[in-house]
């Protein structure tokens, strides 16, 4: 049941430019830096990726390469996203970008001094990958605080834009790099690309949201984002299909090192090359987004995305030429770009900020989980069977996975205002309570019109849902066995300071729902709401 109005999106569409996030200039200044930083991050993908193949040739250690980049974001996500909405973002980045550009500096080092090996490069990728976990949430929410909600979608294109510009030019760059000058070049030439971002972020009077509440604690803040995620369909049709693509899609990431050391030219440079090719059919893809988005859904487009990439894991294990594989993965960048933007955006409109970063967590977690889990599979059935067959099986997989999530829609989130509504009245109290004071009882009476009752279980339903992401941890409807058609909902919170930062959430979607439900009331009726708080003595 929707009750949301329906906005004008075809009016939206002609009003936003593709390119109008970049008037901003503090989007214009992070966008800049952090294409700088990109370039650097992609140059360390090809020169780790390609050094391992130097250290160790077993295809699992080659695909490790891929898991220990993806495998701690998985792991630390959620945590990094916890943080990330408890702590001022601007300097839980400044030092996430510090930590990185310290690694990337003992890496360049253990290289120029002759000690990496194959473990160690391993080791020291997974600490990179542990920044890159605590920095994506942090990074993610924080675009829409610099621009407009209906610039949100022009800003996450531009922003799939700059990493894959950087995607074009980082491999093709590190590709001549390792060739005259080595591997521990590259991976000095990154640490130094963290500067620009460090320097930018420094710079930024950020202005923190205003509450009077406290702070969430730490584990209170993961329970709390964990309930919002299972009560959100939104944001789990997201991360569903994101699961069902990235588990198959993975393969192509995982065996490229060895499809390019198979090749007659295979070489660093060959490497680079095809890896600048995604990158260069992910600028072509993001040019011609804005086009498909007025003629498809996003599910279309996700779905036709998913059987093009299949048709590139296809091409990737007949194709043997440097240049023809290098059309096939510019395809491949067109069908990622199409596929990541669309699901960011959609998991982006299905989260309220003061659980954004968590929920863009969750999203990421299953993101490089999949890819992790995926590339430690894709490397075993290389190593049992061959890098052809590995292709194969991943892409029939890719296949049917996009039939079997079609059920999960990611069309139309963008029409549930998240914006907080304030409109739940201050509860009245005889005395004070205490924060931490709890469990906290809500019940509200309705009087319904009989022939109303259907469709107002249905709207009531929905609103428990919400209320249940919002942080209540038992919701439910009963009826008066003596009053025909009145009806209780009631729901629990775990502290009177929970229940305050319920009021504090409640969105204008759930206003819309509230405000509908009271037209189903008999005439004169109005919802009766009362609230209860364990007595001390059972605390």
């Amino acid at each position: 049941m929707t009750v949301d109005r329906e906005p004008d999106r075809d009016s939206s569409r002609q009003s936003i430019s593709a390119w109008s996030p970049l008037g901003d200039p503090l989007f214009r200044a992070l966008w800049i830096a952090t294409l700088v930083s990109n370039i650097g991050t992609w140059m360390h993908d090809v020169g780790a990726g390609w050094l391992m193949t130097s250290l160790s040739p077993s295809p699992v250690m080659v695909a490790l390469v891929q898991t220990a980049t993806t495998l701690p974001v998985f792991l630390l996500a959620l945590p990094a996203g916890a943080l990330a909405d408890i702590v001022d973002r601007r300097r839980f980045l400044i030092v996430v970008q510090l930590w990185m550009g310290c690694v990337a500096a003992l890496l360049a080092t253990t290289v120029f001094i002759g000690v990496v090996s194959a473990w160690s490069l391993l080791v020291l990728t997974f600490a990179m990958g542990i920044g890159a976990a605590m920095m994506i949430p942090a990074w993610a929410a924080i675009t829409p605080e610099i621009v407009p909600r209906r610039e949100l979608q022009s800003a996450i294109a531009l922003n799939s834009m700059g990493i894959n510009v950087a995607r074009a030019i980082g491999p093709a760059l590190a590709g001549v790099i390792v060739s005259y000058a080595g591997t521990g070049a590259v991976f000095a030439l990154n640490a130094l690309s963290y500067a620009g971002i460090i320097i930018v972020l420094v710079r930024w009077q950020r202005t923190v949201p205003r509450t009077e509440l406290p702070a969430e604690r730490f584990f209170g803040s993961l329970r709390h984002g964990v309930r919002f995620a299972l009560h959100a369909p939104a944001l789990q049709a997201a991360v569903i299909r994101g699961a069902g693509f990235f588990l198959f899609a993975s393969a192509s990431w995982a065996l490229l090192p060895l499809i390019v050391r198979n090749l007659p030219d295979g070489g660093p440079q060959a490497f680079g090359i095809l890896v600048a090719s995604i990158g260069v059919g992910a600028v072509l893809g993001a040019l011609v987004l804005p086009a498909l988005r007025e003629k498809l859904s996003r599910d279309l487009q996700v779905v036709l995305a998913s059987v093009l990439y299949a048709l590139v894991l296809l091409g990737l294990a007949t194709v043997d030429q440097l240049w023809p594989l290098a059309g096939v993965m510019t395809v491949a960048g067109v069908a990622w770009i199409t596929i990541l933007s669309s699901l960011q955006v959609a998991a982006q409109m299905a989260l309220p900020n003061w659980v954004r970063s968590r929920g863009l967590a969750v999203f990421m977690a299953v993101f490089m989980g999949s890819m992790a889990l995926g590339s430690l599979v894709w490397g075993g059935i290389a190593q049992f069977l061959s890098v052809n067959q590995s292709l194969i099986i991943a892409s029939v997989g890719a296949l049917v996975a996009a039939a079997l999530t079609w059920r999960w829609k990611v069309s139309g989130v963008e029409s549930v205002e998240l914006t907080p509504s304030m409109h739940w009245p201050t509860p009245r109290v005889y005395d004070t309570i205490e924060n931490d004071r709890g469990p906290v009882l809500v019940t509200i009476e309705y009087d319904v019109q009989p022939e109303k009752v259907q469709e107002f279980i249905r709207a009531l339903r929905e609103l428990g849902r919400n209320r249940q992401r919002d942080g209540a941890f038992f919701w439910s409807v009963f009826e008066d066995t003596e009053r025909p058609n009145y009806f209780i909902e009631t729901f629990s919170v775990e502290s009177w300071l929970d229940h305050l930062r319920q009021h504090e959430r409640v969105t204008e979607a759930d206003k819309a729902i509230q405000e509908f439900l009271k037209t189903l009331l008999v005439e004169g009726a109005t919802p009766m709401v009362k609230h209860y708080v364990a007595p001390r003595e059972l605390r």
